[in-house]
């Protein structure tokens, strides 16, 4: 069941419910030996709405007038709801021996008995409060791991590699056009890389006119060094919170690409490269299907940084900013639109030439898969839709309403 709240988002007093301080929740989480990681089922579904505010959920379909007694996904102040909620629950834990953030609760102890017994409270606590968690998401007793991006373990808080993954195991241009792609890409960032022009000078030869493409060890040096430069400060950077964050993203006939950035002083740095190659099925999108696509792929891998924060997302593509508005699309475009209901979303036009990174990274010619192959998610789950058990009292009248009858 996909809902479109669009016009009652709008109509809605929106809910600033601050999230966790990041920086000092991961402070707080590093250095312990030993960790379990939860994950809240269905999250939203788990919070009842109340009575009086029901009827403000009501949809129509073939089978009759209903509404939600449980949070729906597509609210603007879910997230806020949910982060309160979790907070409430585990006031008296947090800090000490858990962090909450959404769905994502850490336990962590000093020594693995002291982990395991912090983890007994905390469930626990799940069970008087019949929060259901997803064992299948859920890790225990681990050393490190993933938290909002940041490898967290005994030695305290590291990169996440995946962040740099797509362009650490980026292969050596074969013809002009991937030597084009590529110059374009780090060009984007020229301004924070020293001798720029002396470094990426026998690429640019590679590109003279009636000049056979030879690519020797002079290219292979001056290719891996800008490599290396991609993937390394000032360019590659640590969100900061109070930021707005930016999003460019590009599809191409093959895959898809997004960056994740913040501008700092009228500068772009990046925090996360990520690109996914297309199924035969979404090669067949048109246009403006893959160019959504590529939105609600970029909002599912970056969406740890996107809840509570202000998006602004660049594309080429003029006609998503319209799709937005419109109420008479594809249901598959409008399932999408209202999948990024959630989220505080800008889209802003650019032109391609001057979204050269995101182009590059979905025009790559081989994408190295990450170690858990996740497909992009372009449908709801069956865990978000829920079991409609009662009618509400006003059915009768909305549906005389909905033909247009009044008595």
């Amino acid at each position: 069941v996909c809902i479109d709240y669009r016009r009652l988002n709008l109509a809605t007093r929106k809910d600033h419910f601050p999230l966790p301080f990041i920086d000092q929740m991961l402070e707080r989480l590093a250095d312990h030996e030993y960790y379990c990681f939860l994950d809240g089922y269905s999250g939203y579904n788990q919070i009842a709405v109340v009575p009086e505010d029901q009827e403000k959920t009501t949809f129509t379909c073939p089978f009759g007038i209903f509404s939600y007694r449980r949070i729906p996904f597509g609210l603007c102040n879910a997230p806020a709801t949910f982060q309160r909620c979790m907070q409430s629950i585990f006031a008296d834990m947090l800090e000490k021996y858990m962090e909450v953030f959404m769905d994502d609760f850490s336990v962590f102890g000093k020594s693995f008995d002291n982990c395991l017994s912090n983890l007994a409270l905390v469930l626990e606590r799940c069970q008087e409060s019949n929060l259901i968690l997803n064992w299948e998401k859920c890790h225990f007793m681990v050393r490190e791991g993933i938290v909002l991006g940041h490898k967290i373990s005994y030695k305290g808080i590291e990169v996440d590699q995946a962040k740099i993954e797509v362009i650490s195991k980026l292969h050596p241009p074969t013809n002009e056009k991937g030597i084009r792609s590529f110059l374009g890409h780090v060009g984007f960032y020229r301004r924070f890389i020293r001798d720029f022009s002396k470094i990426e000078k026998p690429l640019t030869t590679l590109l003279v006119k009636d000049k056979d493409f030879v690519f020797d060890k002079e290219c292979v040096v001056a290719f891996e060094t800008l490599k290396g430069k991609l993937v390394s400060a000032p360019i590659v950077v640590a969100p900061d919170w109070y930021l707005p964050f930016e999003i460019m993203c590009d599809a191409s006939d093959i895959a898809v690409g997004a960056v994740l950035g913040q501008r700092r002083e009228k500068r772009l740095h990046v925090i996360y490269y990520a690109s996914h190659v297309l199924n035969p099925a979404q090669m067949n999108y048109a246009t403006t299907e893959k160019e959504l696509l590529v939105m609600v792929y970029a909002f599912d891998k970056f969406r740890q940084y996107m809840l509570g924060s202000k998006v602004i997302v660049y594309t080429d593509h003029a006609a998503l900013k319209y799709l937005f508005s419109k109420q008479d699309s594809k249901p598959r475009l409008l399932r999408w639109i209202l999948l990024l209901q959630e989220f505080d979303v800008e889209i802003r036009d650019k032109r391609g030439c001057e979204n050269t990174v995101a182009d590059h990274l979905s025009r790559m010619s081989h994408i190295e898969e990450t170690k858990v192959k996740q497909p992009i998610k372009d449908e709801f789950a069956d865990e978000h839709i829920l079991v409609v058990i009662g009618v509400p009292w006003f059915r009768r009248l909305c549906k005389l309403y909905s033909r247009r009858y009044h008595p």
